[in-house]
């Protein structure tokens, strides 16, 4: 296996305000949101790259795949029934530097995109920046108990090595709750309204 590129600081100062492609697909089991890609991402192509990310490794440890994928082979996750997209597009060097209003659009763009590609769920991985794309100042990680139209709604914690909050195996907690409530559903189950049990 070759070394992964690691951007120069040339590399990762031109990736600011540059955008990288979603990874999707129809018939998704989840998409994942990211807040909007880093820099490293953002020079790379690929999301959630920066080292210290723990993105990849919280989806091998809930049992989303089957091994530990590089940043390098995202574009596996389709035919694993997975997808990654962000809230904001633009490629900043923190979050911070996003507005309140390219939240708003970037909720608003979200929920078309969910429209069309009907996942099964989708996780937004930040609380904070889910009630600002939202317009839900209370709401707490987990299931959300509004669904977009018949894909189930998660809030997940932002896996940036940044966010001191959660320990790794705390993250992994949160998305093995995701998958196994996903994977409880039947195939022909609406996911937005399971059975009660």
């Amino acid at each position: 296996m070759t070394t992964p590129h690691r951007p120069t600081a040339d590399e990762l100062a031109a990736a600011h305000g540059g955008t990288i492609p979603d990874v999707a697909g129809p018939d998704l089991r989840v998409l994942f949101c990211g807040i909007n890609p880093g820099l490293w991402s953002g020079a790379t192509g690929q999301h959630f790259a920066r080292p210290g990310n723990r993105f990849w490794p919280a989806l091998y440890r809930s049992g989303f795949t089957p091994r530990q994928l590089h940043p390098s082979e995202q574009a596996l996750l389709p035919s694993l029934g997975l997808g990654i997209t962000n809230v904001v597009a633009r490629t900043t060097a923190r979050a911070d530097e996003l507005t309140a209003e390219e939240y708003r659009e970037g909720g608003a763009a979200l929920r078309e995109r969910v429209a069309r590609l009907r996942p099964r769920a989708l996780a937004v991985l930040g609380i904070g920046a889910y009630r600002a794309a939202f317009g839900q100042p209370r709401a707490v990680v987990g299931r959300q108990p509004e669904p977009l139209g018949t894909t189930a709604l998660w809030v997940l914690p932002n896996p940036s090595g940044l966010n001191a909050h959660y320990t790794l195996d705390a993250i992994a907690a949160e998305f093995r709750a995701l998958r196994e409530a996903v994977e409880s559903l039947g195939d022909d189950a609406d996911p937005a309204h399971p059975a009660q049990g």
